[in-house]
């Protein structure tokens, strides 16, 4: 159905679902849940029929995980939701007109519609152009370069990995351990003039720098750059280099400043604490793509996932003709796992700091345990959520 033109009074969605990351995961589970009526016409938009799960990415590196894991069937869940699902990329939006463009020369018209999106990756803008950058963003794209290596026997030996926060130091050890190379990468982390997981608490910083120096990855607390055909940090050289993989967070896409839809600073969707568009009441909008105006909330799978079923009650609500009321309020700290790649992971809480062997197990059952209860789920013959 990708590339299809599904503007026209008659074509028209009542809820249009663009982007198929982790809140709208939780939005199509819970119309499975509740059975939606089938006059009501609902349409995901995505690029990609299957979700890749980040979080399990790192571990997917050291070979603690298979190709297959991590995936959340989006179309078996449309399917199951009776959602109808449109292969295609958002490259535009008009919130007067109720209409977004695809990148197939399309446009599909809405009555409500709900963004996921994800951010766009900004390796090339922040560090320079150069064929050996890769940018974790999209995640999916990340994955299948680093696979095709794989699998031609080309596995980068010396890699440089851009960004301090808790993806970069992730990925670095996940670089260091990465399975079927015939020999360790070298890997360098350059966390940038900001350091080693800024936000985080002493504790973990401390563990997390051990135990990076005790796999053997430098690191390097400058900003780096493409200059003249090398990899510069400060004014030292990091060559050789095969492989720059770039953890730098996410930049809005330039089609929502261009909508004319209010934006942050930065560009991302305005919304306000029940995640509903601040100058459009018909446009709602989570994750990467969004930006709250009641409360700084980082760009975080951490947080799209807790807002998920909060924001599938708001957009059932407004489908039923009712405020939308629910609220998405962060914990006053979040538990992270940090997989070190090596059989053992780094946890964080608020000040708190531990590791071990029974801390990468914990990860282990919270990531799978996420993509099974949606496995289950888009299995017809499965039990519901």
């Amino acid at each position: 159905m990708a590339g299809s033109d599904f503007s026209g009074e008659h074509a028209q969605a009542e809820l249009l679902l663009v982007g198929g990351g982790h809140a709208h995961v939780a939005v199509l589970a819970d119309l499975i849940r509740r059975a939606v009526p089938s006059t009501l016409r609902i349409v995901l938009l995505t690029p990609e029929p299957r979700l890749r799960y980040s979080g399990m990415v790192p571990g997917w590196l050291a070979g603690q995980h298979g190709a297959g894991e991590g995936l959340v069937d989006l179309a078996a869940l449309a399917a199951r939701a009776g959602v109808e699902l449109v292969l295609d990329r958002c490259t535009g939006l008009d919130p007067v007109a109720r209409q977004v463009r695809l990148a197939s020369g399309g446009t599909i018209a809405f009555g409500l519609a709900s963004f996921d999106t994800g951010g766009e990756g900004r390796a090339a803008a922040l560090l320079g152009e150069d064929p050996r950058l890769l940018d974790v963003r999209p995640i999916g794209a990340f994955v299948e370069r680093l696979a095709a290596l794989r699998a031609s026997g080309r596995l980068p030996a010396r890699v440089v990995v851009a960004g301090g926060g808790a993806g970069g130091v992730e990925l670095a050890f996940g670089m260091r351990n990465l399975a079927a190379a015939a020999a360790p990468p070298q890997v360098t982390l350059a966390t940038g003039r900001a350091g080693l997981l800024p936000g985080f608490a002493p504790a973990v910083r401390r563990r997390v720098a051990a135990a990076l120096a005790r796999q053997g990855i430098a690191v390097i607390a400058e900003d780096v750059r493409f200059e003249g055909g090398s990899m510069m940090a400060g004014a030292s050289s990091l060559e050789p280099a095969d492989l720059v993989i770039a953890a730098l967070g996410s930049a809005a896409p330039a089609w929502v400043r261009e909508s004319g839809a209010a934006t942050d600073n930065a560009g991302f969707l305005l919304v306000d604490a029940h995640h509903r568009s601040t100058s459009h009441p018909h446009i709602f909008a989570a994750g990467d793509i969004a930006a709250r105006a009641d409360r700084a909330l980082p760009h975080s799978g951490v947080h799209a996932v807790f807002a998920g079923p909060v924001f599938a009650a708001n957009l059932r609500s407004v489908l039923a003709g009712e405020p939308a009321r629910a609220t998405y309020r962060p914990r006053w700290n979040n538990l992270y796992l940090m997989n070190t790649g090596d059989g053992s992971a780094i946890a964080s809480y608020g000040p708190l700091a531990a590791e071990g062997a029974w801390v990468l197990a914990l990860k282990h059952r919270i990531d799978k345990g996420w993509t099974a209860k949606y496995a289950r789920l888009a299995d017809a013959s499965g039990d519901h959520l």
